[in-house]
């Protein structure tokens, strides 16, 4: 094989840095756009037809751009806010530019799945917007939004492998340049394995966790 073990940690090293900044950041911007989503909607716990229009057409033209075109479309601000284009630090913001939308839609699915009920009991008993979203709305959907997070995670994995193709490091770059480019095979079945064990182990995590949530 044409990689050492050392090579092999790196990759993963930079591909959970990635990952992990990247879903931190992203759902600092993602969750409270999927909330106000979710409130603002009609019959929403906080109805404004006018932000919920904007706030939903700003994220579908967002998630209309497939992650390889954002890449490269968004190199000028990326060069502005990291100072290069290229690299594993470089791969971070448009990785956060795509999972924060796709956050929101998730995360405003999950609330919306709350049973309507709830909501007109929190009314009934006076409880205020805030009060609704904090102690109602958000507990009730707290095993969705775990799940929703676990699918971030897993489409970030996919999304750090892309970044490879611009030098961003990770998983990703190590098939590309190793396993792609000098036709080695093995590289490529090593590196799918590595994403393959993330996968399953991230995805059993969040069943656990959601389900633990659920039952209290």
């Amino acid at each position: 094989m044409t990689i050492t073990n050392e090579q092999i940690l790196q990759a993963i090293t930079q591909t959970l840095y990635m990952v992990s900044f990247s879903l931190v950041i992203g759902s600092l911007i993602g969750i409270p756009l999927g909330i106000l989503l979710a409130i603002t909607r009609k019959n929403g716990v906080f109805e404004n037809n006018a932000i919920f229009l904007v706030l939903s057409n700003v994220i579908n033209i967002v998630r209309s751009l497939p992650f390889i075109i954002l890449l490269v479309a968004v190199v000028p601000f990326t060069r502005i806010i990291v100072g290069t284009s290229i690299g594993t630090s470089a791969a971070i913001v448009p990785l956060i530019m795509y999972i924060s939308p796709y956050i929101a839609r998730l995360v405003e699915n999950s609330l919306l799945e709350v049973d309507s009920g709830i909501i007109e009991a929190a009314e009934a008993m006076g409880a205020t917007p805030l009060q609704i979203i904090w102690y109602f709305l958000l507990p009730e959907a707290l095993g969705s939004l775990i799940l929703t997070l676990t699918t971030a995670t897993i489409g970030l994995i996919g999304a750090t492998a892309m970044a490879g193709t611009v030098g961003g490091g990770g998983i990703g770059d190590l098939a590309i340049s190793y396993g792609y480019q000098r036709f080695d095979t093995l590289v490529i079945v090593v590196t799918v394995i590595i994403l393959i064990i993330f996968v399953q182990i991230i995805q059993a995590l969040g069943n656990a966790l959601a389900k633990k949530a659920r039952r209290n």
